[in-house]
C-alpha cells in the first residue's frame, strides 16, 4: 500500500505539500486514524484491535500532536471546517475539494466525519477495501 502511495506521489494526510515518500524516508509519524488512546477509552483494550494496518496513516509530527487522542469525527470535521474559515488548525489544506482528494488518496472514506468508536469495525472494513483497490491499481500499473 505504501509503495502504491509513493508511486502515485501522494501527499500526506491533511497536507498540501508533504509527500508520503518524504515522511517514510525522512521523518514522519505513523498516526492511528482512530487514535489508540481514544479506542482504549472506548473498550478496545487489545493492541491487536487498534494496531491494525488499516488504522495507520502517515502525517507530519505537528499534525499528529494536534490530533492527539481526539475522535476522528472531531478532528476530521475540524479539517473540513478550516476549508470554510481559512484558519489552519489541522494541516495545510484550505479547500474542500483538495481535502476530499487527500482523503481519497489516503483511502479514507468521506463519512469519517461522522464516525465514532462504534463505527471502528465498519471503518476498518471500508478502508481495507480501498487500500486493496489502490494496491491492485498500482500492481497493474507497473
Amino acid at each position: 500500500y505504501l509503495a502504491a502511495q509513493v508511486h502515485a506521489n501522494d501527499r500526506a494526510l491533511f497536507s498540501t505539500t508533504t509527500r508520503v515518500s518524504n515522511l517514510i524516508s525522512i521523518a514522519g509519524d505513523v498516526h492511528h486514524i482512530f487514535p489508540k488512546e481514544y479506542l482504549k477509552q472506548n473498550g478496545y483494550l487489545d493492541k491487536t484491535n487498534y494496531n491494525q494496518v488499516a488504522n495507520f496513516v502517515y502525517l507530519d509530527t505537528p499534525v499528529n500532536i494536534i490530533i492527539g487522542k481526539r475522535s476522528p469525527d472531531d478532528y476530521f470535521r475540524e479539517a473540513y471546517d478550516q476549508c470554510h474559515t481559512g484558519e489552519m488548525k489541522i494541516g495545510t489544506i484550505l479547500n474542500e475539494d483538495a481535502l476530499k482528494t487527500n482523503l481519497e488518496s489516503n483511502c479514507i472514506p468521506e463519512n469519517i466525519t461522522e464516525m465514532t468508536a462504534a463505527d471502528y469495525g465498519d471503518f476498518l472494513l471500508e478502508r481495507r477495501k480501498r487500500m486493496a483497490a489502490r494496491i491492485k491499481d498500482y500492481y497493474f500499473s507497473i
